[in-house]
């Protein structure tokens, strides 16, 4: 269909501009076809930094503010986790087109609000999972949908992360059920959560331990320990801390009957088949980095509308972008993004059958029959 924007900027604006509203002001400004024209933020302070860091011509202090002005046709909501519906609904509403960071709400009846928003304003919802946009992640979904791995048998995934007493007292959302909807989990797991599920296939059920173990002052879990059934038969395992001094990769391995894949730290660490071949993970995404500290790490997503970034390196954001990029895609060409809000409902439907096995002691089916699933998947 034609452009219903004519071929003009499309007009970003973003609310939080704390922890990762600057990555995706960073993002933005690497993007020649759209514009990032206002931020919002509760602190004056930090509105003002990202907006005089990206020449942003306006500021405002509350997101209701930001939704009202006619010159921003997106809304990046980059808010605690437990305000994601609200900020959404109220935005849609108002006309514009939102991008949500993870995890899309803290439980799954938030999660359906926000996509009956969606359906009833006609207005587009993407769920940040940038991740799956990473090389390595790719590569692996092809080989896994080619049937190059054969019958998957086993998937496993560990976040194995540290985050200091610090973190979590310098924010008094952090660690509290009710804004940030689960620790170690919910808070920095998901993406793991999401990518293990999108690679393996749907999850049928799971069981679940939580501890509290060693930090202070939180009401969530930074220890988290738990096994999962596969629809398709297959079995996992799935760790996530924030206990873990001072951090390793993340690290997700996949097995099938014809070979075996490791992603570790963003890259693909190993990929060997019945068949022989073989690939070292540095041929197969140069551009994969890892971060120190157990952090998320990014890849190089070349766009045509960009220099290629391969001799000076991946940068934190470049993923982030690769995904505003197909939202930006879906925007012009009136198609569905790649990832919408049935598939940002899942890593949090999956989670929240994690926490109820914590709290019951016993596996939690998960009924993926009776779901609505994203047909991109």
């Amino acid at each position: 269909m034609n452009d219903p924007y004519n071929n003009r900027k499309i007009r970003f604006g973003i609310v939080g501009c704390g922890a990762i509203g600057p990555t995706h002001a960073g993002a933005l400004a690497q993007m020649s076809d759209v514009e990032l024209v206002a931020v919002a933020d509760l602190i004056p302070q930090r509105a003002k930094t990202v907006a005089d860091k990206f020449s942003v011509p306006k500021i405002y202090a509350e997101q209701k503010e930001l939704f009202s002005d006619p010159s921003v046709d997106v809304a990046i909501l980059c808010t605690p986790s437990g305000i994601h519906g609200e900020g959404a609904i109220a935005a849609m509403t108002a006309g514009k087109h939102v991008v949500v960071e993870k995890p899309m709400e803290i439980n799954t009846a938030a999660c359906d609000r926000m996509i009956a928003a969606q359906r009833s304003t006609g207005k587009l919802l993407t769920v940040i999972s940038q991740h799956r946009f990473d090389a390595a992640s790719l590569l692996v979904k092809d080989m896994i949908q080619s049937g190059k791995l054969g019958k998957i048998i086993l998937a496993t995934a560990d976040v194995k992360w540290w985050r200091t007493q610090k973190y979590y007292d310098e924010g008094d959302w952090r660690g509290t059920f009710a804004l940030d909807g689960g620790g170690a989990v919910m808070n920095q797991g998901i993406h793991t959560v999401d990518l293990l599920q999108w690679l393996a296939g749907d999850v049928e059920s799971v069981f679940a331990q939580t501890r509290t173990a060693a930090h202070d002052r939180i009401e969530v879990e930074d220890v988290a320990v738990s096994t999962w059934t596969f629809k398709n038969g297959a079995i996992g395992t799935y760790v996530a801390s924030t206990a873990v001094f001072d951090g390793l990769p993340v690290r997700i391995d996949v097995v099938g009957t014809e070979g075996t894949v490791i992603i570790e730290g963003d890259r693909l660490r190993q990929l060997k088949l019945r068949s022989g071949e073989v690939c070292d993970g540095e041929a197969a995404a140069p551009h994969a980095v890892s971060v120190a500290s157990g952090g998320t790490a990014s890849v190089t997503h070349t766009a045509a509308n960009r220099p290629s970034k391969e001799k000076e390196g991946a940068v934190w954001g470049d993923a982030h972008r690769a995904q505003l990029e197909d939202f930006v895609r879906a925007l012009r060409t009136g198609e569905k993004p790649l990832i919408d809000g049935p598939a940002g409902r899942m890593p949090v439907k999956i989670i929240q059958g994690m926490y109820e096995s914590a709290r019951s002691g016993k596996p939690v089916n998960l009924n993926p029959k009776s779901e609505t699933r994203n047909p991109n998947e």
